[in-house]
């Protein structure tokens, strides 16, 4: 484990203690510091200080069984963070100090915030960061000016553009985390909130596909597994396409882009994914197929084309602009790809597949040059979205629907807003 470029590693072990599922997980961290030394780990608790409406109380209660079931596995707590709805008084972090033999200093409070992105500045002004430095014996003053950066922009931000995502499991939006985070970070960016639409890939059918697209600023196609809802994707790539709307594709997404634009400009009406050929009359014009390493795998699950992989993209394309480089690294999770057979007729009508994998066999990224974004990729870039320094697909597609929402809003062009002032914590 011994990496000399890295100081400290931060390792969460969720769930409840007192669970029987957690119980190998504690008991190898109660090793680890015999492994490293006692100094060289620090234990911190996250427990809940609940209140109780009827007695006006919060209750330590929970902290203290669960300090004593942490204690019985071997586990002392070095720092304890309590959750609650509202602040929690000295006197209660003094009562938490003596019952769970913790210093005072070293138990901390993580009331309720407006947004999450406010939680490390309320951590160090609690002190957190200096009670676990100081176990650690670690020198040094953390710099913050960037977080509180970004904190003043999500706090500041009164402008809104209107993103709807298309998938099957909106019912489940925690299902879609890493995207919803990764269009907040665009947005933060400049200093905009994004209202999030949930649509139903299967509600995008037939005369629904205007109702609900036609006062979105822009679109994200989501990623996903089977037949359910793909025909929806279709319609709503087409909608996007064919009005104007800033769509962004993610790996499925992109493929019923492509199957989309197979269907409505080269004239191959039957065009789809052989993906979704089990049990039905094959499409004839396949233009997204099984990888070739895909075909003799049985086993599915950990067996598809995952992890990081290079692409290379078109000088000057729109997507090497937002990279800001002709050469980058996206995580991936797919089986199939597009049709390499396909691919001339794609690009003489206007397709551009702007990113390739190095050997030339996959497409990676593709765009219409001519619409304001229109843009489908096979990776996940949302993966690799950190708030202070969001994946360029979605600033540009953010920035795309910005532009769309001042075109549809002019009394929105040109505001004076201080959160578009440069940004010290900017790195796309």
């Amino acid at each position: 484990m011994a990496n000399d470029d890295v100081d400290v590693v931060i390792t969460e072990i969720g769930g409840t203690v007192g669970d029987i599922e957690i119980l190998p997980f504690l008991e190898a961290i109660r090793q680890m510091r015999l492994d490293v030394g006692r100094n060289n780990v620090c234990y911190v608790h996250v427990t809940l200080v609940p209140f109780i409406g009827p007695s006006g109380e919060q209750k330590t209660k929970p902290t203290q069984h669960s300090v004593t079931e942490l204690r019985s596995r071997g586990i002392q707590p070095d720092a304890i963070v309590c959750r609650s709805e509202d602040p929690i008084s000295d006197s209660l972090k003094e009562k938490i100090s003596r019952l769970c033999d913790v210093p005072v200093d070293a138990v901390v409070n993580a009331a309720d915030a407006d947004s999450i992105y406010e939680i490390p500045l309320v951590m160090h002004d609690e002190g957190l960061d200096k009670a676990v430095c100081d176990l650690l014996q670690l020198e040094g003053e953390p710099d913050l000016t960037a977080w509180r950066d970004l904190v003043h922009r999500v706090q500041s931000s009164d402008r809104t553009v209107k993103i709807g995502l298309v998938g099957k499991y909106v019912s489940l939006p925690d299902a879609y985390l890493s995207i919803v985070e990764a269009l907040n970070h665009a947005g933060f960016e400049r200093g905009v909130k994004i209202d999030l639409e949930w649509i139903h890939a299967e509600d995008v059918e037939g005369l629904l596909v205007a109702s609900r697209l036609k006062d979105l600023d822009g679109v994200v196609i989501a990623p996903g597994f089977g037949e359910r809802g793909v025909e929806g994707k279709v319609r709503a790539a087409n909608y996007t396409r064919e009005n104007g709307i800033p769509c962004l594709g993610i790996c499925l997404g992109l493929q019923v882009m492509v199957v989309e634009f197979a269907r409505n400009e080269l004239g191959l009406t039957l065009a789809n994914s052989s993906e979704f050929d089990a049990g039905n009359k094959p499409t004839p014009d396949p233009v997204i197929h099984l990888m070739d390493e895909q075909r003799n795998v049985i086993d599915m699950g950990g067996t598809m084309r995952l992890g990081a992989y290079v692409a290379e993209l078109i000088p000057r394309s729109q997507v090497a602009t937002l990279y800001g480089k002709n050469v980058v690294s996206e995580r991936h999770r797919h089986r199939y790809e597009v049709n390499p057979a396909y691919r001339t007729r794609f690009e003489e009508h206007g397709l551009v597949c702007s990113g390739q994998s190095p050997d030339g066999k996959l497409v990676e990224f593709i765009e219409l040059p001519e619409h304001p974004f229109w843009v489908g990729t096979q990776a996940h870039p949302e993966f690799k979205s950190r708030p202070n320094r969001p994946a360029p697909l979605f600033q540009g597609l953010v920035d795309a629907a910005l532009d769309r929402s001042e075109g549809r809003n002019p009394q929105l062009i040109n505001v004076d807003h201080p959160a578009e002032a440069p940004s010290t914590s900017s790195a796309n």
